[in-house]
């Protein structure tokens, strides 16, 4: 059965279209503020939404993202509460691919199994998890493959061709290229190197998955540079993060226009 993920890219590969992926951490800046976000997001046409369930030591996100998960995390948003969240969203959004963003401790600690059961019947279509290396993954693959639950791995722009095809094998939904050395953050420009390791990363995907790519991409022309050299889709965290942050009367109108005027530059 195709996955909602799979259903997308589908969509959108028919029209010529890149995806423009959004994340947003759950309980930031308070829960029904993460629902609205969404709401938002979609309306200025998000293609997948992420939503990140907070953990204490974010290893991979950069300060934007590590601040809002230590206020979320302050504020007594727990994995459930995030859960519930999705469930929420699922309700509105019956169509619309929901990856949950955390980390590997998340799963450990709940169970592997229950967690995942309980994400699935909360309306989440898989996982984003940056500290699961592919090579120690195998109960995580099988609970997840068992459940039609998306496994999306990370590569970065110095990963080796061998651990580049492991990652295609084992990835499903797509697979998430970081375009930078270092953590997650907005940036001004990218280095020559990132077209480099997405022409690399979609060569070594061959088709069989499309390629994600993130870190720092934070305005239209940043999409525009990520689709000329080939991603699949552009991922989106910090700069919607930072837009959260504003008044709020105000962060439903700045995260649309924010997202259409993305998902403008990716359609060319």
């Amino acid at each position: 059965m195709q996955s909602r993920i799979e259903a997308r890219f589908y969509a959108l590969a028919k029209k010529g279209e890149r995806a423009l992926v959004c994340y947003v951490v759950a309980g930031y800046p308070d829960l029904a503020a993460t629902e609205k976000a969404v709401d938002a997001l979609v309306a200025g046409g998000a293609d997948i939404i992420e939503l990140g369930i907070p953990f204490s030591d974010p290893i991979a996100d950069g300060p934007t993202i590590q601040q809002a998960s230590h206020s979320a995390l302050e504020s007594g948003v727990t994995p459930d509460k995030a859960l519930a969240v999705a469930k929420s969203i699922r309700k509105k959004h019956p169509d619309l691919p929901l990856l949950a963003m955390t980390y590997s401790n998340i799963l450990v600690h709940a169970g592997m199994e229950k967690f995942m059961d309980k994400a699935k019947a909360s309306g989440i279509d898989g996982f984003i998890l940056p500290d699961m290396p592919v090579e120690e993954a195998g109960e995580y693959l099988k609970s997840a493959r068992a459940r039609n639950l998306a496994t999306v791995f990370l590569a970065s722009p110095n990963t080796s061709e061998q651990r580049l095809k492991e990652i295609v094998e084992n990835s499903s939904g797509f697979m998430y290229l970081v375009s930078v050395y270092g953590i997650t953050g907005a940036r001004k420009n990218f280095e020559d190197y990132t077209v480099e390791a997405i022409k690399r990363t979609r060569q070594a995907a061959g088709g069989r998955i499309p390629v994600g790519v993130g870190f720092g991409i934070s305005k239209p022309g940043h999409a525009r540079f990520m689709a000329n050299a080939g991603a699949d889709a552009i991922i989106v965290g910090s700069a919607i993060v930072d837009r959260m942050s504003g008044p709020k009367g105000k962060m439903q109108s700045s995260l649309k226009s924010f997202a259409a005027s993305l998902k403008k530059a990716l359609r060319g």
